[in-house]
């Protein structure tokens, strides 16, 4: 972040809430925190707000460079670097870091220690319209991480972390540069030391199947159902199925289905369009024509007797359309999008026995037939 140095603020605050002075050491803001934090925890009666006050305070004085920042411009400096305060994390996971477990003993925390949620994985999958009109299964092979078995999740051979000194378990470190008289930049970023984690595993006791990273790598194969009458951008997830990590919920898999453009139909909710294209023999005299589905079922279509058939006209046939979602046995229409192809022009012969076919208020002359043929062309060029 880049910005005006801050005007020197009030930095005492923290260090009045802690009940130390501005000299004190990291040992006397350890007594400090222990003895405030356990006396005003809410699981022993404590006052909520006191109890994030001590956990905001020694998160800050705790961190050497936070610290630095703090007693140099105050709290405002840390408010605009690093959020509120700079007390971005929960209190409760600063007093869990802090002592390691219940200090309380007995039943515990009614709280517990809180776990973050995983993120999610999202995968496309490219499905076909057959896909999606008749179902399929596709099996998929995926790499994801797991807790280590053979140090359930600690990363060492003796089960033992310490507390990162880099940055005081919080998982994150601030770096502040002077870059002028009145401009300075200050980053909040993972700690290079402990990857973000906040705790560091002596090199001797790494555990050797995981070299002290406590997850592995396995493959997983999914077998993903399609169901008939789903649609393009539809989620199939498969919950818990994503990276695990020590402390988090597990987040899940997440396929979203892309449907692949058809060749000959179209797709519009529930419904299929068809593009097909008549003579003009056909539009005036009759048509019938077999349209292979998308189960490979042929059908015969065909007009009524004495239909005729216009440029841009539909033809609705009910429950051949696209299956309904999780009602399989219930489907939309298909529609047949009719285009006439009509002639460049026509022979003497053939307008005459037309005039004398078409009925009276339709006749005209071959010239006239022909220049509204011209006419139409341009128009739709």
């Amino acid at each position: 972040m880049f910005g005006r140095a801050p005007k020197k603020s009030d930095n005492t605050k923290y260090y009045e809430i802690l009940g130390v002075s501005k000299n004190a050491s990291q040992d006397d803001l350890k007594k400090a925190y222990r003895k405030a934090a356990i006396k005003n925890h809410p699981d022993k009666g404590g006052d909520p707000e006191k109890f994030k006050e001590l956990a905001q305070a020694y998160e800050v004085l705790s961190d050497p460079e936070k610290r630095e920042i703090y007693d140099q411009y105050g709290e405002d400096a840390l408010k605009e670097g690093m959020g509120s305060g700079g007390g971005a994390h929960d209190p409760f996971d600063i007093f869990q870091s802090f002592f390691g477990g219940n200090p309380f003993g007995g039943g515990g925390s009614s709280r517990g220690r809180r776990q973050r949620r995983g993120e999610d994985v999202i995968h496309p999958l490219k499905v076909s319209l057959e896909d999606l009109y008749n179902g399929t299964s596709k099996k998929l092979s995926l790499s994801r991480n797991v807790i280590c078995s053979k140090c359930k999740g600690k990363g060492s051979k003796s089960g033992a972390s310490m507390k990162c000194s880099g940055c005081q378990g919080s998982g994150m470190k601030v770096s502040i540069r002077q870059l002028g008289p009145s401009m300075i930049q200050q980053m909040q970023h993972p700690c290079n030391e402990c990857k973000g984690t906040g705790e560091t595993i002596n090199d001797k006791d790494r555990c050797p199947q995981c070299k002290g990273e406590k997850v592995v790598q396995e493959k997983k194969v999914l077998e993903v159902i399609v169901e008939k009458g789903m649609q393009n951008g539809q989620r199939i997830t498969f919950p818990g199925e994503a990276d695990e990590a020590p402390d988090t919920i597990t987040g899940d898999i997440v396929f979203v289905l892309q449907q692949k453009e058809h060749p000959k139909f179209k797709r519009k909710g529930d419904d299929l369009i068809v593009d097909h294209t008549l003579s003009l023999t056909e539009a005036l005299c009759g048509f019938q024509f077999i349209l292979t589905h998308l189960d490979g079922r042929q059908l015969l279509i065909k007009s009524q007797p004495g239909e005729v058939v216009k440029p841009d006209q539909f033809k609705a046939i009910n429950d051949e359309g696209m299956p309904m979602y999780q009602r399989p046995f219930m489907r939309g229409k298909l529609y047949i999008h009719f285009s006439v192809d009509f002639p460049d022009s026509l022979p003497p012969d053939q307008c005459k026995a037309l005039e004398a076919v078409l009925p009276q208020e339709h006749q005209s002359s071959c010239l006239t037939w022909s220049w509204m043929n011209v006419r139409r062309q341009l128009y739709t060029m």
